[in-house]
Parts: structure tokens; C-alpha cells; sequence
């Protein structure tokens, strides 16, 4: 019988629904009784640490765990049940051009005899896989990212977890706004997409969502929440993406400098829009920022799903030899596109179907009457 080895890695940030991924891709890989109708036996390779797994320098050997962890059926019974990545991650980038070690990475492929690589990850990782990929490498790629921001498919890992981190981290601040009457702005991630903010914003019923697809107003924020309080309101809750910015202004960054694929560390937003709320209208106003909150905790019931499903998908994309693609999801069905469809584009909220400018908040019409 033929024999094959398989690698994985996850790259990027970590999420949710990473571990039911990496164990439905072992589970389907070694799976006896699919053997010998495929008549391949595979073995999986687990690299640790996103690309830095395999960007070890010569004399490392395979028993060496700090970068290669061989995977069976045994050792990833359970990690289905839990959040983040048991491989690890990073945000390394093989092709940086200020230090680029992709031939590195390449003469470890080889010398790890992988016949096939499985990436999960967003659009960083996924470049990194493409770029493989037309070097010769047998690439295949399942969308990972708590935005949701890929294109070519509806789901990415770890979104639904992380929107049901917001509804109850939201639901918890209500107890103290409502006692207080505060106002609070709580800041989500979302550095160029608003999908995160809106549709976690409408899962817990906030009162403002501030999206990076629709710069908003200051003063139309302020009169919303007057209308608001005028109405009886005894709080109110702001959901604003870390990428959301007012008219007029640049997105906030927390700190100077650039990651590995030149993405700017953002965030600051809601402090900023908290000081310009209370001096404006002079209620009392806080700002939470969620942060890595929302990459943790076990996946949620449709991450483990989804996480299975996109495990066993890549496993039949290397059996039919279909390289250089990405699992999709796609009206309901789980499908693959070229990856060269997905990698530099991204997926923004369409304004003008989702999005409300004159609430700032989700539509509250979804069919279009005609006369």
C-alpha cells in the first residue's frame, strides 16, 4: 500500500474551532476503513507555531517537539472541545522581505517528506500558502478568521464563538450599566471588516454599532444617544470596531510599528469615542475593550461543526489531488475555489443591505416592498 504525509499548521491569530479542524483532518487522514478504499496510509505531521514550524535551521530532527509533532487518532480525541490551537501559532511570515527564509521553510518541506500541507488560516497565512504553492508545494487551505473577511466563502472559523463571546460579555455589562446609567462603549475586533461588530452588535441588542465600512459622526452619535435617554432609556451599549473611524479621521493604533505582514497594531478607538460622548452630552461614559476575549474559551456547538467539516474536506482535496485551493462554505454546502480567488480581497459588509447609516445599527428591514 502507497504511503503519504500530511503536515498542518495554524497561523495568525489563534480562535476558536482550530482544534475540531486539525482533529477531523488526523480522524480523516488515518482513517482505516477509507485506507483501503483510497489505498494510501497517511501519517500527520502537527507543525508547531504557524510558519516558524518549519522555519527550523538544519540538524533538527523529527523528534524534536519544539517544532514537529506527529498526530493520531489517540492523541486528538478530545481536542475538539477546546479553544485555540494545541499546534500553536504565530504571525511569522516566511517571505518577509526583511528577512525572508521561505527557502528555509521549502528544504524542511522536503526533508520532512510531506506529500501534501494543510494551512489554516486567514488571508496572512493563506498568502504565505499560495506563495508555496506556485512553488511547487501541494498546498491546501481552510479559512480561518474571527472577521470574516475572506471571500469565496460564508464561514470562517472561530466567527460564531467569538460573536457569542460579545453577546455575553454585553449581557454582563448591562447589570452595571443599568444600575449606574451609564453609557458603554465596547471596542470588538475588526481591523477592515465590520461583520464581527455588526452581527455580534445585533446578537445582543446593542443600541449603536460603529462599523470601518461607514465613518460616522461624532455629533450624530451624540444626538442618537440624547434620542435615546429622551425616550427613557436607562443605558446604553455601543458596539464600534477597532477599525471603525470618525469623519475625518484616521484609524486609531494602539502602538507604533507594523506585524510581520505590515498590519498596524490598531486599537483605541472606544477610549477615544467614550472622552467625545461625555464631553459632548455629559452622561457618564465607559469604554470595555474586548480584545483576545473574544479569541478564547471552548468553540461553540456550529465552530465544531464547521471545524469537522472543513477537516474532512481538506483531506479529500489532497486524495483528488486538487492543490492550490481552499475549503469553502457557500449556500450551504461545503465546497473549495482556487486559493489565488481568496488571497488580497477582502469581504466588507455591504452597507447599502446591512447596515442602517442613519441609526448606525443593523437594518431593521430585511425585504424590499414595492408598490
Amino acid at each position: 500500500m502507497k504511503k503519504g504525509r500530511i503536515g498542518i499548521l495554524t497561523g495568525g491569530g489563534d480562535c476558536a474551532g482550530l482544534n475540531p479542524a486539525i482533529k477531523w483532518v488526523v480522524k480523516t487522514a488515518v482513517d482505516k476503513r477509507l485506507e483501503s478504499e483510497r489505498g494510501v496510509r497517511y501519517e500527520v505531521l502537527g507543525i508547531r507555531n504557524g510558519w516558524s514550524g518549519l522555519m527550523y535551521e538544519a540538524g533538527a530532527s523529527l523528534k524534536t517537539g519544539d517544532y514537529i509533532s506527529p498526530l493520531d487518532e489517540q492523541k486528538v480525541r478530545t481536542w475538539d472541545r477546546y479553544g485555540g490551537t494545541m499546534l500553536g501559532t504565530s504571525r511569522t511570515n516566511p517571505y518577509n522581505p526583511e528577512n525572508d527564509r521561505s527557502k528555509l521553510v521549502l528544504d524542511n518541506i522536503k526533508k520532512l517528506g510531506l506529500n501534501a500541507l494543510i494551512a489554516i488560516g486567514g488571508d496572512d497565512t493563506l498568502g504565505v500558502a499560495w506563495k508555496l504553492a506556485q512553488e511547487g508545494v501541494n498546498v491546501v487551505g481552510i479559512p480561518k478568521t474571527i472577521d470574516k473577511d475572506l471571500v469565496e466563502t460564508d464561514y470562517t472559523l472561530g466567527f460564531e464563538t467569538a460573536m457569542s463571546v460579545i453577546t455575553e460579555e454585553v449581557d454582563r455589562l448591562r447589570t452595571t450599566a443599568g444600575s449606574h446609567r451609564r453609557i458603554f462603549v465596547v471596542e470588538t475586533m475588526g481591523r477592515h471588516t465590520g461583520w464581527l461588530a455588526l452581527e455580534g452588535g445585533e446578537a445582543c441588542g446593542a443600541y449603536i454599532i460603529l462599523i470601518p465600512e461607514c465613518d460616522f459622526s461624532i455629533e450624530k452619535v451624540n444626538e442618537l444617544l440624547l434620542e435615546g435617554r429622551k425616550s427613557g432609556t436607562r443605558y446604553e451599549i455601543i458596539l464600534v470596531a477597532e477599525g471603525a473611524k470618525p469623519i475625518g479621521y484616521q484609524e486609531f493604533a494602539r502602538q507604533e510599528g507594523v506585524d510581520n505582514f505590515g498590519h498596524k497594531m490598531l486599537g483605541g478607538i472606544g477610549e477615544f469615542l467614550a472622552r467625545e460622548i461625555y464631553e459632548g452630552i455629559g452622561v457618564e461614559t465607559r469604554c470595555v475593550v474586548l480584545s483576545h476575549l473574544q479569541r478564547g474559551g471552548a468553540p461553540c456547538a456550529y465552530d465544531r461543526r464547521m471545524g469537522r467539516y472543513f477537516g474532512i474536506a481538506a483531506v479529500d482535496l489532497i486524495m483528488t489531488g486538487d492543490f492550490g485551493r481552499m475549503v469553502c462554505y457557500r449556500n450551504g454546502e461545503v465546497t473549495s475555489c482556487p486559493m489565488d480567488m481568496v488571497i488580497g480581497r477582502t469581504s466588507y459588509v455591504d452597507v447599502e443591505k446591512h447596515y442602517d447609516i442613519e441609526r448606525y445599527s443593523g437594518r431593521r428591514t430585511i425585504f424590499r416592498h414595492k408598490g
